[in-house]
């Protein structure tokens, strides 16, 4: 596929950016018919930075804390994500939630992943190791990755990909999100496949496959 038939991707981060590592794996091997294109975190100094930098991709930070509220943030990022005139966003361990601006200016193409089989433990507030400790207090015997795209409500948008890991009688919280996280690495790039070949149908909160074109 030629470079200027590729869809311009950008990634939200806000750590060490593990899933950002799984989505520039993918889109250089050809897996998926995008590139990554600009890379943002809301924080200085993380390991994330340094992975888009060593690929070459372009990475900038705007500290949220900078900002007077969530709603001129969230236009800072749009107003970057419009400027290089990306098709699709992701967040990747992106720990902010954006004002309804940014998905109203990109609907039904900002995918984010979760660490638990939503809609169960979403939400303001369960995020990262939060989530898995909801997780085993609660008793259920399994959890997992879910990636969706991206509402004005936090993690109640269409599902795209879900894949289901057992909770062990021993686990911790770590231990279930490292297991988790190995789940995480294989569906997110396959669910921005899915975008960026527009395979994805959404019905409500639904979505279905489309058929491929020969």
């Amino acid at each position: 596929m030629k470079k200027k038939d590729l869809k311009k991707v950008a990634v939200l981060v806000s750590g060490g950016g593990s899933n950002l590592q799984a989505l520039l794996d993918a889109t250089r091997s050809g897996e998926i018919p995008a590139e990554i294109t600009l890379v943002i975190s809301n924080k200085p100094e993380v390991y994330a930075i340094k992975r888009a930098e060593d690929s070459g991709i372009p990475a900038i930070v705007l500290d949220h804390r900078d900002f007077a509220s969530a709603e001129e943030f969230s236009r800072a990022i749009l107003k970057r994500l419009q400027e290089t005139e990306v098709d699709l966003v992701c967040l990747a361990g992106f720990l902010r939630i954006l004002a309804p601006c940014v998905p109203e200016a990109y609907p039904n193409r900002i995918l984010n992943i979760h660490p638990a089989l939503l809609p169960a433990f979403g939400g303001k507030g369960l995020y990262g190791m939060r989530v898995h400790q909801a997780v085993l207090a609660s008793g259920v015997k399994y959890s997992g990755a879910t990636v969706h795209i991206v509402t004005a409500e936090p993690d109640q948008g269409p599902i795209v990909c879900q894949e289901v890991v057992p909770v062990k009688d021993d686990d911790t919280p770590q231990s279930l999100a490292d297991r988790v996280l190995q789940v995480e690495h294989r569906i997110y790039p396959e669910a921005l496949r899915l975008l960026a070949e527009e395979l994805i149908e959404v019905d409500g909160l639904r979505t279905r496959l489309k058929t491929k074109p020969n």
